[in-house]
């Protein structure tokens, strides 16, 4: 490996670390953007919800774009619009302008993430295309795993506007890097094939319309007029997609290559239903820290380094098993690590310490690292080269779209089991403002602490209450991520298969 491909590859493993920290390093901000503009907590977690639900709508439409019209200078663009709208997000003066600003950040990281897929794996011989795979997914459970800390750190030393200053310097290293190290052609090598903008309108509003009414189903209800009609949206846009794309033939967003190839299918189903697993433990691990074990935000972020770095740890070494034993093995290792992982955490109780919930932890962060990036590589290089970032964006897309379901499943589930649980250990035993109360902590809209001030003579008692719901509606959410992970593991095991000499076979030399 030459100094060159040397310097890209760091230059893409920082820009994927960047777009992944920006997912997590605003959490534990937010009380002090909350502060800062005088908002309520819900206006402020679209900072949050504005970059991801935009960088989760145009994935695809950004891969499809490099690949037509030069993966490097998508880059380019992508990085420009991402370091500009840190600037002016972190230099905001009201909360909207945030949002906005994280809104177009999403813009940037769709036409970045995907380049750098293609870049990646366009960098390296295909029998080294693990090695890409496992860089890439490595350097994106970094990202995520220290943006609670370096998210933490800025906001308490600096300010929160840091969180996305910090974009700057690693921006323009990733360009430069790039600039001077990756000399690629552009793949586009069928003129037919162009923009189909009927093709991202389509896909765009229905995603969007699916996304947000997933976000917003368990804080609105499902049955409230507006998840119905977003759901209904949705689906008009989404059952409309493949129709539109037919007529486009090889113009079409997704190209009939693309739609016909079942590995890549696979591939995409089987990162769809791991992704239920991944994003419950990334909303309740943190929850069961702060409201069983009493963490403090930084420090459940803290103590959630083991599955992000066994994560990280596991996706580079992914690459040479990958390269060496094929991706049946691999990724069916990675299923049933998942699987096992969300059964250790369904079983815990409200006494379990953090020791207990270690194992859990560091099983699922292997299953995620053996399985994220043998999957991604799977189902890129099961299409021609041609296709890689849009290959890499429909995957992600998949990781995304199934996150959002698994979260809005297992939220459902958490939501009615632990209220269950909830009311039936209250009874009559609380009087009506004692009872809201304890729904008030498990909602996460009142502290234990006032709770505790407000009722001295029933606060304990309530707190346990509490507590004991809490870890019923987490048991039953990760029980169901398991039953998802076992169908994975079935799936991978009858469908997931070859070698790298024959997946490489499809792809150009």
């Amino acid at each position: 490996m030459n100094r060159g491909t040397v310097l890209a590859l760091v230059a893409m493993g920082l820009s994927v670390i960047i777009l992944a920290n920006d997912f997590t390093a605003l959490n534990v901000a937010l009380p002090s953007i909350e502060k800062a503009f005088d908002t309520d907590v819900s206006t402020a977690q679209w900072v949050i919800n504005a970059y991801a639900l935009v960088f989760g709508i145009l994935i695809v439409t950004g891969g499809r774009l490099a690949d037509l019209f030069g993966r490097k200078q998508a880059f380019f663009v992508g990085t420009t619009i991402f370091v500009a709208m840190s600037i002016l997000g972190g230099a905001a003066q009201n909360e909207y302008w945030l949002i906005a600003a994280r809104a177009a950040m999403g813009i940037g990281g769709a036409l970045m993430f995907p380049a750098i897929l293609g870049m990646t794996f366009a960098a390296l011989p295909k029998e080294k295309a693990g090695i890409a795979g496992g860089l890439i997914l490595g350097a994106a459970g970094i990202g995520q795993s220290i943006g609670p800390i370096s998210g933490g750190l800025l906001t308490q030393y600096l300010s929160w506007r840091w969180t996305l200053f910090i974009n700057l310097p690693i921006g323009l290293f990733a360009v430069i890097a790039t600039w001077r190290a990756i000399h690629q052609p552009r793949e586009r090598t069928n003129e037919e094939e162009g923009i189909d903008y009927g093709g991202i309108l389509v896909l765009s509003v229905g995603l969007f319309a699916l996304l947000f009414a997933l976000d917003q189903g368990v804080d609105w209800g499902w049955g409230d007029w507006r998840i119905l009609a977003s759901l209904g949206f949705a689906a008009a846009f989404i059952v409309a997609f493949p129709f539109i794309e037919k007529r486009m033939g090889m113009g079409a967003l997704i190209p009939p290559d693309v739609i016909r190839n079942r590995r890549f299918a696979t591939a995409c189903l089987t990162i769809l239903l791991m992704s239920a697993a991944f994003i419950a433990s990334m909303l309740y691990l943190p929850q069961f820290l702060e409201k069983i074990l009493g963490y403090s935000p930084l420090r459940a972020g803290v103590a959630m380094l083991p599955i992000m770095l066994a994560f990280a740890a596991l996706s580079f070494v992914a690459g040479p098993l990958y390269n060496r034993l094929g991706p049946k093995l691999i990724v069916s290792a990675g299923t049933v690590a998942i699987a096992v992982g969300a059964l250790l955490l369904a079983f815990l109780r409200e006494s379990s310490g953090y020791v207990a919930l270690l194992p859990g932890m560091i099983v699922l962060g292997i299953g995620f690292g053996l399985f994220y990036s043998s999957a991604t590589t799977a189902g890129i290089t099961a299409l021609d080269e041609s296709r890689s970032s849009l290959a890499g964006g429909i995957a992600y897309m998949a990781q995304i779209g199934g996150g959002s379901i698994g979260l809005g499943v297992t939220t459902t589930i958490f939501t009615s089991l632990s209220e269950r649980k909830l009311d039936a250990e209250v009874g009559s035993r609380l009087t009506d403002a004692q009872s809201d109360a304890a729904h008030g902590i498990l909602a996460g809209t009142q502290s234990g602490n006032h709770v505790l001030h407000e009722y001295p003579g029933v606060g304990a008692e309530l707190l346990r209450f509490v507590r004991e719901a809490f870890v019923t509606g987490f048991n039953w959410a990760f029980r169901v991520d398991a039953a998802l992970a076992f169908v994975g593991v079935a799936i991978a095991l009858a469908f997931v298969g070859g070698t790298i000499s024959r997946l490489g076979s499809a792809r150009r030399t």
